[in-house]
């Protein structure tokens, strides 16, 4: 699974609990996109970046 490379942000494990309260494995996935981002020396990079560092602008996209 990919991780988010500006927040270190991947997959989440707990437990999925029933109804009567039997508890089997449960993953959670964060919406992480492989997107084309500016770097500082005006070059194109591709890396892994979670939605959320998208939205609040920590990425500049290319």
């Amino acid at each position: 699974m990919a991780r988010c490379a500006i927040c270190d942000r991947g997959a989440h494990f707990g437990n999925n609990v029933s109804h009567s309260h039997r508890r089997s494995n449960k993953m959670w996935k964060s919406n992480v996109k492989s997107v084309r981002v500016k770097t500082t020396g005006g070059n194109n990079k591709r890396i892994y970046v979670c939605t959320s560092c998208l939205k609040s602008g920590r990425v500049e996209r290319a």
